[in-house]
């Protein structure tokens, strides 16, 4: 195997941004929790959950490779992970292909969960891929006008673990398949309140990254929430996404049907504060590189205790 060979290899494994997909497994990690827990559990469609949030994670990821190098958004001042489009590692137009395919594939899988869920999956399922394409892409890129923190905490938290939950319901409702509503019991209130501690700590990925380029995004004309609100704001908003997700479990104690199990994701709150004191204080690439990757484990560590708290 050539030198060549193993360097490109690599690229791919870098454009696909690994460290990334956390924040694709979590929400489904935790709508399975809560399918145990109110006896819905369905091994396919959670399979399948699984697999088209990581191929959307990785399709968004390749997504922002290419656009952010072709508008000109990556410069060499850039102190984040290195970018293969903009880095010359990968040639954009493979880029580009790689992330249609990889789209391609989540539809791929889509097609069995639209099967499962009908006219709802098939809605939001659309509406995520066409989302990841225009987070940086298209006419009207949303992540360059403040608005990819809601994308994240709609996409990537709330419509993925009811979603999660509901094709898993869905599939043991006993309606048939391709249903055009949401059957009745099938996304139970519980469900998106379950989705916010995780639609949170996922938004904080992406929070830490804009403080981080706050400076070089201003530069390129991308205006993130971090460059429209500042430093100081950006920092509010991340302890206030960090605060609720621990307030949330208390919150669902006043669910009859949950334990004291809901409170497990509490053991993870001296990991949180210990990240928060770094996004309080740093700007610089060399604090927040570690403090991204420690707020992707932060979002693991919490998705599998409060799965397994909403499971017993």
């Amino acid at each position: 195997m050539s030198t060549q060979e193993v360097s490109r290899r690599r690229a791919w494994v870098m454009a696909a941004r690994p460290q990334t997909l956390p924040a694709g497994a979590a929400p489904v990690i935790v709508g399975v929790g809560l399918a145990i827990g109110f006896d819905t559990f369905a091994v396919l469609p959670a399979l399948g959950a699984l697999a088209g949030a990581l191929l959307i994670q990785i399709g968004t990821n390749f997504a922002n490779d290419y656009y952010d190098a072709v508008r000109g958004t990556d410069t060499a001042e850039r102190e984040g992970f290195t970018r293969v489009t903009a880095g010359g590692l990968i040639a954009p137009e493979e880029v580009k292909r790689a992330m249609y395919a990889t789209f391609a594939l989540a539809i791929g899988v889509g097609t069995y969960l639209v099967y499962v869920g009908g006219v709802p999956i098939l809605v939001i399922g659309l509406a995520s891929v066409a989302s990841g394409l225009a987070y940086t892409g298209g006419p009207y890129p949303f992540g360059y006008y403040g608005l990819g923190d809601l994308f994240v905490f709609v996409f990537f938290g709330v419509v993925a673990v009811t979603g999660t939950y509901y094709v898993q319901a869905a599939a043991l409702a006993g309606v048939g398949s391709f249903p055009l509503w949401i059957p009745p019991g099938t996304l139970p209130l519980a469900a998106v309140v379950a989705s916010l501690p995780i639609a949170g700590l996922s938004t904080c990925i992406l929070v830490v990254n804009n403080i981080r380029d706050l400076e070089t995004d201003r530069q390129a004309g991308k205006r993130t929430l971090a460059v429209l609100m500042g430093y100081q704001w950006s920092r509010i908003e991340f302890l206030a996404l960090v605060g609720m997700a621990y307030v949330i479990p208390f919150a669902l104690l006043a669910d009859a049907r949950f334990g004291l199990g809901v409170l497990l994701p509490i053991v993870t709150l001296p990991y949180a504060i210990g990240v928060s004191r770094t996004v309080l204080t740093e700007s610089s690439g060399e604090a927040l590189n570690p403090a991204l990757e420690r707020v992707g484990k932060l979002l693991a560590g919490y998705a599998v205790s409060f799965a397994l708290g909403l499971a017993l």
